[in-house]
């Protein structure tokens, strides 16, 4: 089920989660926090229960320091405190929620804060609730990914028959890396047929701040290199490079007929055969590449007009097992 954003809502704000929440279910949330803020939370609420108490607290004795709890009847459990604040007084932010089977992953600004159990199922939870000293730009829901084909000929299908099955032994001869209990992390790799690369999709609605595009696949042999575009008609916003030649991963821009200057700093993250995770968060200056669950990288916006950023395009040696747009 689909939902709409809700765009710079007054606060106190509660806005109905359209089918509640199950696991894969994201929901981003971008702000700022007002410079002179004590105190703000954003609660999953299930009727009078919370499920999920978020509550970053600034001032006082402890510095800046941050709350989570759930609320059953009308008793609070336990509270998990995480300090120092990763959201300073006066920033803006990116705050992302992940559903998993037993937890939330909660990410800030692109990078891993930390994993809340459930104490109340997540399937209960009808309603998003935002109080205190912030301001709300956007608060955007993205549903698990569903499979959805490449459509393709028949005989185009056949004739990729070998190279599929050289993927597969590809991905035999490597043991999968062990990776965080973080949702991002990617889960044991099959190759499928419903990705065929070259892949192209859209991005219904095109980017805004808070919007995350996620991939999930496997380089494969010769692995000279792989190419992630997010492209509007008229240019490419970004151009995710990793070459294992020359061990990096350039990032750039194409637009008005020409490249603009890379971006080669951070390390190389992907390895032939070892599955992978790049999740592209766009936040208000920039995107935030976020690989296996650690950020590696941001990439100041040079194409600007992102609501016509609204293609993903992958080239390459690659095997897809998941775009989630």
């Amino acid at each position: 089920m689909h939902q709409q954003s809700y765009y710079t809502p007054k606060i106190p704000f509660t806005g109905t989660i359209k089918g509640g929440l199950r696991e894969g279910k994201t929901i981003t949330v971008t702000g700022r926090v007002l410079p002179g803020a004590e105190r703000f939370n954003v609660d999953f609420q299930c009727g009078s229960d919370v499920a999920l108490h978020f509550n970053p607290r600034y001032g006082g004795f402890g510095g800046s320091y941050v709350v989570c709890n759930t609320r059953q009847g009308s008793s609070w459990g336990r509270e998990e405190r995480t300090q120092p604040s990763p959201l300073p007084l006066g920033a803006n932010f990116t705050l992302v929620f992940m559903t998993n089977h037993d937890s939330y992953s909660i990410v800030v600004n692109g990078a891993h804060f930390m994993e809340y159990k459930h104490r109340i199922s997540a399937s209960s939870v009808g309603n998003i609730f935002v109080n205190g000293g912030v301001e709300i730009q956007s608060i955007a829901f993205q549903n698990p990914a569903l499979s959805h084909p490449n459509p393709v000929s028949a005989q185009s299908y056949r004739g990729r028959n070998k190279s599929r099955s050289n993927k597969a032994a590809c991905a035999a001869a490597f043991a999968p890396p062990s990776f965080s209990s973080f949702t991002m992390a990617p889960p044991p790799y099959s190759p499928s047929p419903s990705y065929i690369v070259p892949y192209k999709t859209v991005i219904q609605g095109g980017l805004y701040p808070g919007k995350t595009i996620t991939i999930q696949g496997i380089p494969i042999q010769p692995a000279n290199g792989f190419i992630i575009n997010l492209r509007s008609n008229s240019g490419i916003a970004i151009h995710f490079n990793p070459r294992f030649k020359e061990n990096t991963v350039v990032r750039n821009s194409h637009m008005d007929n020409k490249w603009g200057s890379e971006e080669r700093s951070g390390g190389m993250p992907f390895h032939c055969g070892q599955p992978f995770t790049v999740a592209f968060v766009c936040d208000t200056q920039c995107f935030r590449i976020i690989v296996n669950s650690i950020q590696m990288f941001t990439y100041n916006h040079r194409h600007l007009s992102h609501q016509q950023t609204d293609i993903v395009e992958v080239t390459g040696d690659v095997s897809l097992s998941s775009v989630q747009v």
